[in-house]
C-alpha cells in the first residue's frame, strides 16, 4: 500500500463523526484534527488566527449542555477529553473553509474525503426521505382501503338482514276465480 492510500479514510468512517447539533450536520474539532493530523491547539489556533472566515453558520462552540449529551451519547469520552475548553464544531462549508486555513497537502486530501462523506449522508438522508414520504403514500391508500372494505361490510350485513326478515309479497301468477 503506498503513501498515499493511507492518507485515505473511508468515507464511512468520516461518516461516523458527523454528528446533528443544533438541525445543523457537523464535525467537532477533535476528530477534525486527527482526520487532518495535525493537534487540536494547532487547528483552533489556525482558526481563531483567521475568525473573519468562520461565521456562526460554519463554525461555533458547544455549550456546556451540549457536551454534556455528547459524552452521554458516547461521542467523546468524558469533557476532561476536551483539555478544558468547548469544542468548535464546524458546519459542511465550515469545513470547507478549513481547508483554506489549514495549507498543508493532507488537509486538501482530507478535505476532498471529508466533502464526499457529507454528500454521501446528504444522498442518504434522502433516500430516507423518499422512502418515507413512499411509505406514508401506501397508508393512506391503506386507510382508504379500510373504509371501503367496512362499506362493504355494511352493505353485506344489510343484505342478510333483508334476507332474514323478507316483507311479506303479494303472490304472483293466475288466480282462480272464487266458486
Amino acid at each position: 500500500m503506498t503513501e498515499e492510500n493511507k492518507l485515505i479514510i473511508p468515507t464511512e468512517q468520516i461518516m461516523n463523526k458527523i454528528f446533528l447539533i443544533r438541525d445543523e450536520k457537523v464535525m467537532l474539532d477533535i476528530h477534525l484534527a486527527e482526520i487532518y493530523g495535525v493537534e487540536t491547539r494547532a487547528l483552533k489556533q489556525a482558526v481563531r488566527r483567521n475568525m473573519e472566515l468562520f461565521p456562526s453558520d460554519f463554525m461555533f462552540v458547544l455549550n456546556d449542555t451540549e457536551i454534556d449529551i455528547m459524552v452521554s451519547q458516547n461521542v467523546i469520552p468524558s469533557k476532561q477529553h476536551l483539555g478544558g475548553a468547548n469544542p468548535f464544531v464546524f458546519t459542511e462549508t465550515g469545513v470547507a473553509m478549513l481547508s483554506s486555513v489549514l495549507k498543508s497537502k493532507r488537509a486538501r486530501e482530507m478535505n476532498v474525503a471529508i466533502m464526499r462523506a457529507f454528500v454521501a449522508l446528504r444522498k442518504m438522508l434522502l433516500n430516507h426521505t423518499e422512502m418515507k414520504l413512499e411509505i406514508e403514500e401506501i397508508k393512506k391508500k391503506l386507510q382508504n382501503q379500510d373504509k371501503n372494505i367496512e362499506l362493504v361490510f355494511t352493505y353485506l350485513d344489510e343484505l342478510m338482514e333483508k334476507q332474514e326478515n323478507p316483507k311479506p309479497r303479494k303472490p304472483i301468477g293466475f288466480k282462480k276465480d272464487k266458486e
